[in-house]
């Protein structure tokens, strides 16, 4: 994911979902240690709820 898309959704997973700083937080810092797509690791650690797991898969197939 370039940079600009990555901000972007970034912004939308704080904006439109309401992710903490923190939540984003733990991401960013081991993103480059996971090896799934960022949104199954929210849903996994219950970040996100499965409805929200959806909104963000059709957000990144309009990105």
């Amino acid at each position: 994911m370039n940079n600009s898309i990555y901000q972007k959704f970034v912004r939308f997973l704080q904006e439109d979902l309401g992710l903490s700083k923190d939540a984003l937080a733990i991401i960013q810092k081991s993103e480059h240690k996971i090896t799934e797509p960022i949104p199954m690791v929210l849903w996994k650690y219950g970040l996100v709820t499965l409805e929200e797991l959806d909104r963000i898969y059709d957000w990144l197939e309009t990105a």
